[in-house]
């Protein structure tokens, strides 16, 4: 265990610092009205557009098999959180859209995590941390595929 403490590899410090930023983030929007949303929402409620998305891309940006997804849209339903729509020009096809509760979460998630980011760069500095996140996008588009290996977006 000591390996892992003293050197990290990336998938510990993946984890290390999405269940801490997790944990705050649930914390404070529990305080601001929101108790019942828990991070496996994340997947619907961190990639949903105010118009609506389908749950096939919700799974798709999220990484998410489309049948959690749709477990999760049924809790967020449940929630009051979101709503299902009939989506523009295909009947058959379902647009998932946050309600009033849902767009209020979503705004204060937004300004929580932007005031935990701004507060790392003032730690940090700034030019530090955007370089950070311009690596760790980097990283993570290499690693999910959307980027190939010679830096060059993956051609899908």
């Amino acid at each position: 265990m000591v390996r892992r403490q003293e050197d990290p590899d990336l998938g510990v410090l993946s984890g290390r610092t999405l269940f801490s930023l997790q944990r705050e983030l649930f914390a404070k929007l529990a305080e601001q009205g929101h108790p019942d949303v828990r991070p496996r929402h994340g997947a619907v409620l961190a990639y949903l557009d105010e118009e609506g998305s389908r749950a096939t891309d919700l799974a798709a940006w999220s990484g998410r098999h489309k049948q959690v997804i749709g477990t999760l849209v049924d809790e967020l339903v449940e929630l009051g959180y979101v709503e299902r729509r009939p989506a523009p020009g295909d009947r058959r096809a379902k647009l998932i859209v946050p309600t009033a509760k849902g767009r209020d979460h979503i705004a204060k998630s937004d300004a929580i995590l932007a005031e935990l980011e701004s507060g790392h760069a003032r730690v940090v500095g700034e030019a530090a941390y955007a370089e950070f996140k311009r690596v760790f996008r980097l990283v993570t588009e290499l690693q999910t595929g959307e980027r190939a290996p010679d830096g060059e977006p993956a051609k899908r």
